[in-house]
């Protein structure tokens, strides 16, 4: 069994679990509050530089405990006030040791849209994220099938959130682009050994309509990567690693968020 496989069959036996919550859950995220940053998209197609979106992530599966203690409302702020577009939280807890209620906190704290970050494979878990104030959720085409690609991004827009669709490969690449999204995420990571590559994201960014905006993921360490895919033509960087162990996270956004990214034929803002 790989281990993106051992990941869903967790998340099969947690949706399991959920289905009993269901009237809740459902409930929760009807009255869930409306966001108060705006569109997940929009803010990171209007940033003025390289669109930051700062992950808080505890742990990592390859590299295990990263910040185990972190304080996702003080993290959150953090984020913030060195000029992140946007927010990733990490939700897994079983292989990366995040919860919903570290997405909940850092909405207390915080005005700016937030990702849940997790591996999504039922609408229920969209619902969960509504309901506990995420502004987009994260779906991975390699855990998806075409029809399940498709009904969680319409789950997705009925219920108000942006997606951001990742890939690792062309394949993925062109299943994700024929869904008409328009957030792409290509991950330098790879699922089965993570060993990770900034060339898979060079080589694939130039497959990328102007339309849909590109986000680079994973790998991203420095000022200089962060120069590297924007010069690529990515509109926005995923990073995560490299800012919880940093000894000042606002200032390597800041950094990070002054990189110029390239002209992008057709962006108008």
């Amino acid at each position: 069994m790989s281990f993106l496989e051992k990941i869903l069959a967790t998340k099969r036996d947690e949706v399991a679990g959920l289905r009993g919550r269901s009237r809740e859950i459902t409930a929760a995220a009807a009255a869930a509050t409306s966001r108060r940053s705006g569109d997940f998209y929009s803010a990171l197609r209007a940033a003025p530089g390289l669109a930051v979106i700062a992950e808080m992530k505890r742990r990592s599966p390859s590299k295990g405990p990263l910040a185990p203690d972190l304080d996702p409302a003080s993290m959150a702020a953090s984020f913030e006030a060195g000029g992140a577009s946007a927010i990733s939280v990490l939700t897994d807890a079983e292989y990366f040791g995040g919860s919903l209620d570290d997405l909940a906190a850092a909405r207390s704290t915080t005005s700016l849209p937030l990702l849940r970050k997790d591996f999504v494979i039922d609408e229920l878990q969209v619902l969960e994220a509504r309901a506990a104030g995420a502004d987009a959720i994260l779906l991975i085409v390699a855990a998806l099938s075409d029809a399940q690609l498709s009904d969680l991004l319409g789950a997705a827009r009925s219920h108000g959130l942006a997606a951001l669709v990742e890939v690792h490969d062309a394949e993925e690449l062109d299943r994700a682009l024929s869904t008409g999204c328009d957030l792409v995420g290509v991950n330098s990571r790879s699922l089965a050994t993570f060993d990770e590559d900034l060339g898979i994201a060079h080589g694939l960014v130039a497959r990328i309509p102007d339309t849909t905006l590109a986000v680079a993921e994973s790998a991203i360490r420095s000022v200089e990567d962060a120069r590297s895919v924007a010069a690529a033509g990515f509109r926005a960087a995923l990073v995560g690693e490299a800012l919880v162990r940093a000894a000042d996270p606002a200032a390597l956004v800041a950094d990070m968020a002054a990189v110029e990214p390239a002209v992008v034929a057709g962006e108008t803002g």
